[in-house]
Parts: C-alpha cells; sequence; structure tokens
C-alpha cells in the first residue's frame, strides 16, 4: 500500500472522528498498521479475530467514541455473528475498512473465495458497502461510510481494491 493511501485513509479516520482502530493484520495493510500504531490520536487494539474486533468497536460506539475495524476481506466470515447480533439485532454500528482479497488480479488461489464471498455475504447482511478503486476517494468513502452509520444505526464497509493494497 502507498504511503499516500495510507495517509488518505488516516485523514478519512480522523475526519470521521475515529478515536479506536481495532484490527487483525494481514499482509496487504502491513504499511497501514504500523502508521496507525504511530499516530498519536487514534488508540489502536490488535484483536485475535476479527469478531473480537466487531464486539470491541460495538463497545466503543456505546461509550459515545468512533472506532473502526480493519481487517482483510476474508474477516468478515468470521465476524458474521457478532455484527448480526449488534448490527441486526440492537442497532449498533460497526464500520469496516477491508482489504479486497480475491479482487481480479489476485495471484493467490487460497484468497480466490474471500473475493467470490465478501459481496453476497454483504448483501445477505444488509450492509452498505462501497469498493473504493481510486485513492483520491478514499477519505471521502470512509466519512460516508460513518455519516450513513451513525444515521442508520446499522454496519458499512468501505472495500480498498487490489490496485490500492498492492
Amino acid at each position: 500500500m502507498l504511503e499516500s493511501a495510507v495517509n488518505k485513509v488516516i485523514a478519512g479516520l480522523k475526519a470521521a472522528g475515529v478515536s479506536v482502530v481495532c484490527y487483525l493484520p494481514d499482509s496487504l495493510f502491513k504499511e497501514l498498521y504500523p502508521a496507525l500504531d504511530r499516530d498519536p490520536d487514534i488508540r489502536t487494539i490488535r484483536v485475535t479475530n476479527e469478531g473480537e474486533g466487531a464486539a470491541i468497536c460495538g463497545g466503543v460506539f456505546l461509550s459515545g467514541k468512533r472506532a473502526a475495524l480493519i481487517m482483510e476481506n476474508s474477516g468478515l466470515r468470521a465476524s458474521i455473528e457478532p455484527l448480526a447480533r449488534m448490527g441486526m439485532g440492537a442497532g449498533i454500528p460497526v464500520i469496516m475498512l477491508m482489504s479486497y482479497r480475491g479482487d481480479l488480479g489476485e495471484n493467490n488461489w487460497w484468497a480466490i473465495p474471500h473475493g467470490m464471498t465478501m459481496e453476497p455475504l454483504l448483501e445477505a447482511m444488509r450492509i452498505p458497502y462501497r469498493i473504493v478503486t481510486e485513492e483520491g476517494a478514499i477519505e471521502r468513502a470512509i466519512k460516508d461510510a460513518f455519516s450513513w452509520s451513525y444515521a442508520a444505526y446499522s454496519h458499512s464497509a468501505i472495500v480498498l481494491s487490489e490496485g490500492l493494497v498492492r
């Protein structure tokens, strides 16, 4: 991930009022995580699985602060149950920023199913999402996701395409 894209993500998070980021490291965001860890305005919490990250983000929402869950799109499958309970059951929004494993151009056979299942799962969970393909659209997409989710009391997702994360 280019440093300029990393800076756009951080600027978008700050513009959206995010003070906490939960993440499970993946190789496509490997440049983003150290930058987030160094930022004095954002507290980072490394999680052991994406469901744990979703639950923590939900708790941060209940405390009156804003959090984001950053993960590879394969983490969506691991976080379905906590997302369903919080979003569909309780109106507790979790905003996700995902790398798009399995996007066209993917060269790892094991990652192809991540791309094949992501959009159908987001649609089944009624989670609106935006796939961002241009660096200049990152900050606005993050701000839009937070605005929508906090108005709707529902989850949303921003997915950074292959071209932005490799």
